[in-house]
């Protein structure tokens, strides 16, 4: 199975590969732990939320062309949630 990932996606990816890069120039700049941890927290909140459209747009994929093939969607659904529980 071929995966497509959108644009928005790349560019929510590439917003987070920024803030990345901002939290290394925090550090560079010798900043405080507390602006350090916040862009931190801000970063593995977008990595989170890019997490979960993938595995959603992915699912939706998953389920109809399971159902396609005459198979049993629970299984695919339970990947889908362990992908996200072993994310956090």
């Amino acid at each position: 199975m071929e995966y497509n990932y959108n644009e928005d996606l790349k560019r929510r990816l590439r917003r987070i590969e920024g803030q990345v890069r901002g939290v290394l120039r925090l550090m560079d700049e010798g900043k405080s732990c507390k602006e350090v941890v916040s862009q931190l927290s801000a970063v593995r909140n977008a990595s989170d939320r890019a997490i979960a459209q993938i595995v959603a747009e992915n699912l939706q994929q998953c389920i109809l062309e399971e159902q396609a093939a005459g198979g049993n969607t629970d299984k695919v659904v339970q990947e889908a949630i362990e992908l996200l529980v072993k994310s956090r």
